[in-house]
């Protein structure tokens, strides 16, 4: 059977649905999985395994039989601590049919098979009884069915069809407890990635839309690495707060539910953001705790364990709000079963909480965060205005071509004489109109809601175009080269502009560099084993889905978030000219570039350069100069990409090996095929 898949087309700007073979998502949903990061998380494992030992030693103490029930059980680590802590016998449930297989396997390789029952199942279909999956309710319920918000992935739902239909009443839980910490900050910088601020254009302010300012936002959470975003970004206005905490060894409630701490502003400021995670208690007593604390909050930032598969949570509240020194507020966290959300009341407040965000402008249904960020960057900003300076003049008729930008805009302020914006999206072009009304340029920027192909001469006021301009961003691009969608634009376009038009960009450039990750490595390294237990099985079969495709391919990352070192000089491997149509025939790049710093090659990062004019650049990649140590700073508005090697190699700095590359733009795909390695040089 075949199955359809939605990739980025770079040629289209859309995204298609292609036809794969059935053992396409299969092997991407492994290759692309979060396990192996898990099986890395020293700190996790380590708890779970003394909270198990604890577990089973109480229930022993007691004189009773130990039957362990384990929800999502991934590859049956948790089963197997139980097992070797003791159990009399472990229930292993696991929805996820492939995971399910791998964890036959592996529970069969560590001699344990006789112990453990894989249940290929959703925990809420399992059943009890003599001709049932369990022959009897467990008394040690083990679950890791967590994310980043807590109780994303429906752990409450579970817990609730758990303690009702599959354990005894007063059974001991791995983890035993939840707790959810929050912090309210003020913060511009976060702040600037759920609103649309004002923006400068040479001494000329761009309102943003009253109705954008109003709206609550988007409902999902906002997942980062915190520990990347740095305390001298944000000021706190009040005490960590324990907002709320799920006793999981009792019978648990998927309703909806409320929960406030009341504090005292501790510093004068602007409410915008608050800050969230949470730690899990493995034992009754709180002895064995593993927490989401961002690295800043340890005494040794060093010591932070670092995981991907749990991260924390940014919450932005519905509107900014005047705060002031001494002044006392209730922070209130509401969730369903799925999700939270908070608000902030004052001590006088008689209203309820709220009910869950929702997005009532479309910006932020459009515009993802990041985006925000983006639009909001001043530097930025100041960049694209001064080439528009250098190519707009009174007599120019200019046509954007980007999603959601305001590009166009600036060329109208900038004294331009017509001005077009092209949008497909028609809520894309809902957003822009609503940035024109508020700016009273309505009808002033034609505003068309049309395919770069669909467009004639006649929609143009039978104008020629003397400024094509876009930033470029498309909200379909996935990896850094998915953009030059643009240069398919401009050439689509070519019998509308004039000869001596002005391309802005004019063109760009592919960059790479060899890097070595601080953390980012373990998503795609084996692990062997995982406290004495061999999960090997679980590496086979992630690499046999890489080796599908997966391994041939880059994937993105922010790589804001992931800290990372330069092994080599940043190497220019492919130029594209955007004052030119597309070529016909491929364009192929083949070289090299030395190791010059000692370090782990885990892979290369590649991103785009953009050269608006002669003199002018945006990097969607490195911000500034890498330094003598090859410490990295990435663009926090646009995702690298990142081709990991299959085996990492090791540098001793002295340009003795190097990373070699071989690169092909196809024009007909749009897409770049690669392939990298590291070895000595000849």
């Amino acid at each position: 059977m075949k199955t359809f898949c939605a990739r980025a087309n770079p040629t289209t700007g859309a995204l298609d649905w292609v036809e794969e073979g059935e053992e396409y998502d299969y092997h991407q949903e492994i290759a692309r999985s979060c396990y192996a990061d898990m099986l890395h998380d020293r700190d996790r494992n380590l708890k779970y395994h003394q909270g198990i030992r604890a577990a089973v030693g109480r229930v022993k103490a007691r004189g009773e039989r130990v039957v362990v029930l384990d929800i999502g059980t991934g590859t049956g680590l948790l089963s197997m601590m139980a097992a070797s802590a003791g159990a009399d016998y472990c229930y292993a449930v696991e929805v996820f049919k492939p995971m399910a297989d791998a964890a036959v396997r592996i529970v069969e390789k560590n001699g344990l098979s006789d112990k453990i029952k894989i249940i290929n199942k959703h925990s809420t279909e399992v059943t009890v009884g003599p001709d049932g999956d369990m022959q009897t309710r467990a008394n040690i319920l083990v679950t890791e069915l967590f994310d980043t918000e807590l109780i994303g992935e429906g752990a409450l739902p579970s817990y609730e069809h758990a303690h009702a239909h599959l354990v005894q009443t007063g059974c001991e839980a791995v983890p035993h407890r939840a707790t959810v910490y929050a912090q309210l900050v003020q913060s511009e910088r976060l702040w600037s990635w759920a609103q649309l601020l004002p923006v400068d254009v040479e001494g000329r302010e761009l309102r943003p839309p009253p109705a954008v300012g109003r709206c609550a936002g988007a409902p999902s959470v906002c997942d980062i690495q915190l520990g990347q975003v740095s305390p001298d970004t944000f000021t706190p206005l009040g005490p960590l707060c324990t907002m709320f905490s799920v006793d999981f060894s009792r019978a648990v409630s998927s309703a909806s539910q409320a929960h406030s701490c009341r504090f005292e502003v501790c510093s004068s400021g602007q409410a915008q953001v608050v800050l969230s995670w949470w730690d899990i208690e493995m034992d009754p007593d709180g002895t064995i705790i593993c927490s989401m604390a961002p690295s800043w909050t340890y005494p040794d930032p060093k010591s932070y364990p670092w995981r991907d598969h749990w991260m924390q949570s940014v919450y932005f509240l519905p509107v900014e709000q005047s705060v002031t020194k001494g002044e006392e507020l209730s922070l209130t966290v509401s969730h369903d079963d799925y999700s939270l959300w908070y608000s902030l009341q004052s001590k006088s407040s008689t209203e309820g909480p709220p009910c869950q965000p929702c997005c009532t402008c479309q910006a932020h249904l459009v515009w993802t965060r990041p985006r925000f960020g983006e639009l909001n960057d001043s530097q930025r900003t100041k960049s694209y205005t001064r080439a528009l300076l250098s190519a707009v003049r009174a007599d120019s008729v200019c046509l954007g071509v980007s999603d959601g930008s305001l590009l166009p805009i600036f060329a109208q302020l900038l004294g331009a004489k017509k001005v077009f914006s092209l949008e497909s999206s028609g809520m894309f072009k809902q957003v822009i109109e609503q940035v024109l009304e508020a700016n009273a340029l309505k009808g002033v920027v034609q505003v068309l809601g049309l395919r770069p192909d669909q467009l004639t001469a006649k929609d143009l006021g039978d104008e020629q175009v003397s400024v094509l301009l876009g930033e470029p961003y498309f909200s379909t691009s996935l990896l850094p080269w998915h953009s030059l969608f643009f240069w398919y634009c401009r050439t689509s376009l070519s019998p509308l502009l004039r000869p001596d038009a002005t391309i802005l960009p004019q063109g760009a450039t592919l960059w790479v560099a060899g890097v070595e990750f601080l953390d980012l490595w373990r998503i795609r390294a084996p692990c062997g084993s995982c406290e004495g237990f061999d999960v090997r099985p679980m590496d086979d079969m992630i690499q046999h889905s890489l080796d599908f495709r997966e391994s041939r391919e880059a994937e993105p990352h922010p790589l804001w978030e992931y800290p990372c070192r330069a092994l080599t000089q940043p190497l220019p491997v492919m130029t594209f000219d955007f004052r030119q149509c597309v070529p016909d025939q491929p364009i192929n790049s083949q070289g090299s570039s030395p190791l010059v710093r000692r370090g782990c090659c885990h892979g290369v990062v590649l991103w785009m350069e953009y050269q608006l004019t002669d003199d002018i650049t945006v990097s969607m990649g490195l911000t500034r100069p890498i330094n003598e140590q090859g410490n990295c700073e990435w663009s926090p508005h646009r995702k690298q990409g990142v081709y990991f090697f299959s085996s990492p190699w090791d540098s001793a700095g002295d340009g003795q090996a190097a990373v070699t590359y071989n690169l092909t733009f196809d024009p007909s795909s749009g897409d770049i095929r690669m392939d990298f390695s590291a070895s000595l040089c000849q």
